[in-house]
């Protein structure tokens, strides 16, 4: 058996609920140095805001982040993990889908907590970190020159 999700996510994280307004959001994401975050309704994960989502959905589409709803930016089909999972199976979904940040959620869609690809890169095994790192980052179609 290796190592579960629980021993290597980080717990009760920072959240978001819907109305919070995306400024705010940004002061949290300053604060705790992070770039994602979940959004609540109650105890139910609705979804994430990435600090992506306020640059490409706000920002750049010239909208006010100062008092705007976080509900109007936050990306709702997200993909999870369970904390009994195995961090080979986060591993996976982070490439699959890549995504560098997978929520934790419980059998009633709690949220216990998020796991990060530094979280699943020190969980795991060294020769599987490079390809691991390799699969998220990589481009849909393909390496691109930048």
């Amino acid at each position: 058996m290796g190592t579960k999700v629980h021993e290597a996510m980080t717990a009760r994280p920072r959240c978001v609920t819907p109305d919070t307004p995306v400024r705010q959001v940004a002061e949290v994401m300053e604060a705790d140095d992070i770039g994602a975050v979940p959004v609540l309704e109650g105890e139910q994960l609705s979804g994430m805001v990435t600090d992506r989502d306020i640059v490409i959905r706000a920002i750049a589409k010239g909208k006010d982040p100062s008092g705007m709803p976080v509900r109007e930016i936050f990306s709702r089909e997200v993909v999870t993990v369970g904390p009994d999972d195995d961090l080979s199976n986060a591993l996976q979904l982070m490439a699959e889908h890549q995504v560098r940040r997978l929520p934790v959620v419980d059998e009633n869609n709690r949220l216990v907590g998020i796991v990060s690809q530094a979280d699943v890169a020190l969980g795991a095994k060294e020769k599987d970190v490079g390809q691991m790192v390799g699969d998220i980052s990589r481009p849909p179609d393909g390496p691109r020159s930048v």
